[in-house]
Parts: C-alpha cells; sequence; structure tokens
C-alpha cells in the first residue's frame, strides 16, 4: 500500500459528501444511457443460423427458449484454443448467479464460441459453471457479428508484433497470437418479435466491465484495480489461483 492522505473523520465525511454527488449524477447519466439504448433501431437477422447446443442443433430464434428477449455473451473460445479465455472465464465465473434473475425479466442468457460443442462442455464441467453454452462451429455467426475474424483481418494487427500479454494469453489458451486473437468478447443483446429476430445492441472492449463484477468491487478498495506497471495483467481462471 503507498502513503496517503490521512484525515479526522470530519474531513472524511465532507469529502465523502462532495463525492457522493458526483456518484449521484454519473447514476443519473447511466439511467439515461440505458433508455438510450433500449431506443436504438432493431436490425432484423435474415440469415439463419444452426448451433449445436446439449439438446442437440437449434436456430437462433430457438434459443430464446420461449422467452422474448435473449443476451449473448461472445466467449473467445476459438476451434484452435485447447482452453477457453481466461479473461472472458474470469467473467463467465459470474454469469450462473445471474441466469434465474434475467429468466425472471423474460431474458435468456447464454455464451456462444466457436469451439466445437464438446470442448466448451468439457471446459465448462471443468471451471463449475451451468449456464448455457452454445457452439457456432461451422457457421458464420462469428464472423457475421464481428466475435471471430479472418486472417486477413488481423494481418495489420500482427504485422507489428504483439505484446506478452497477447503472447502469454494465447499460450494459457494452446493456440499462437494469430489464433488468439481470431476470437473477440462481446456482448449482444437480441428481441424476438413475431417470429423475426433482431438484434438491439453489442457492447465490447471496456463496455463488458458490468459483467465482470469484481472490477465494480475492485473500484471501491483503497488499492483500486492496481493494473499498473508490474501488475498489468493479473487476471487467471478460477483454478489457477494460489491461496
Amino acid at each position: 500500500m503507498t502513503e496517503h492522505e490521512v484525515g479526522t473523520r470530519e474531513e472524511w465525511l465532507r469529502a465523502r459528501k462532495k463525492l457522493l454527488e458526483q456518484e449521484k449524477e454519473l447514476t443519473r447519466k447511466n439511467d439515461d444511457l440505458a433508455r438510450q439504448r433500449r431506443e436504438l433501431p432493431w436490425v432484423p437477422v435474415d440469415k439463419e443460423y444452426r448451433f449445436e447446443t446439449e439438446d442437440g442443433s437449434k436456430t437462433l430464434a430457438e434459443l430464446f427458449d420461449g422467452r422474448s428477449q435473449l443476451l449473448v455473451y461472445h466467449f473467445m473460445f476459438g476451434p484452435e484454443y485447447e482452453a477457453g479465455c481466461p479473461v472472458c472465464s474470469s467473467a463467465a465465473d459470474t454469469f450462473d448467479g445471474a441466469v434465474q434473475h434475467l429468466k425472471a425479466r423474460d431474458v435468456t442468457f447464454l455464451c456462444i464460441s466457436r469451439a466445437p460443442f464438446e470442448r466448451l462442455d468439457a471446459y465448462k464441467r471443468r471451471m463449475g459453471w451451468q449456464f448455457p453454452w452454445v457452439s457456432s462451429h461451422g457457421i458464420d455467426f462469428n464472423f457475421d457479428f464481428d466475435a471471430s475474424h479472418t486472417e486477413e483481418q488481423l494481418a495489420p494487427f500482427l504485422e507489428g508484433g504483439v505484446g506478452p500479454v497477447v503472447s502469454g494469453l494465447a499460450a494459457d489458451c494452446g493456440t499462437d497470437p494469430a489464433g488468439y486473437l481470431a476470437e473477440a468478447p462481446g456482448l449482444s443483446a437480441f428481441a424476438l418479435s413475431d417470429g423475426v429476430v433482431y438484434r438491439t445492441y453489442v457492447s465490447t472492449a471496456r463496455g463488458l466491465e458490468p459483467v465482470m463484477g469484481y472490477y465494480g468491487l475492485l473500484d471501491r478498495t483503497p488499492s483500486g484495480r492496481n493494473e499498473e506497471g508490474e501488475h498489468t495483467f493479473w487476471l487467471r481462471r478460477h483454478d489457477e489461483y494460489g491461496d
């Protein structure tokens, strides 16, 4: 822990009240952003996709499982991977607790990856997860929704080389940097209305932090995320941390 300013309870209370006003303003802005997300135009999904699931082959509409809304987490687990991305895995540790609550609000939640279903299912068992996870192996779904990239699309990013973090993550997944970066994380929202599926929203990069619940908790600790310098990358699969 670094040296930090120390004050009286009264000084802390004054500073806390001042900060609270900013936090309340941020909450109001987030509420307004949520409204604007809901007002985005819907884009119909005209292409037919079939996914491999634990109950056999299903269409995108069938993945809604009787509900009108679908949230899809694009989990980085490509056909070249031997194990799921550690960062996506850290987010996935929070999914099981949300599934039933989302169902209560007419929302089905699941993950989609390009690895074969058997490999996804084996990894899910290793990690102890229960949420639905389906395979888009051999179809265009990931590419059509920017969750996977071709060699040509990746070439400009790979020409200059990749840093140690990407190389390390690729090795952790049993692939090379090109294979690792062929996949991308994301959160897509879909609606089903009168038999037609629509894509309504997508979030990527730091927009995925709401599903990584530990970050919100870390942001409220004295040291915060502590991801600067040698602490830049610290995430592991939950069964790979020391005590």
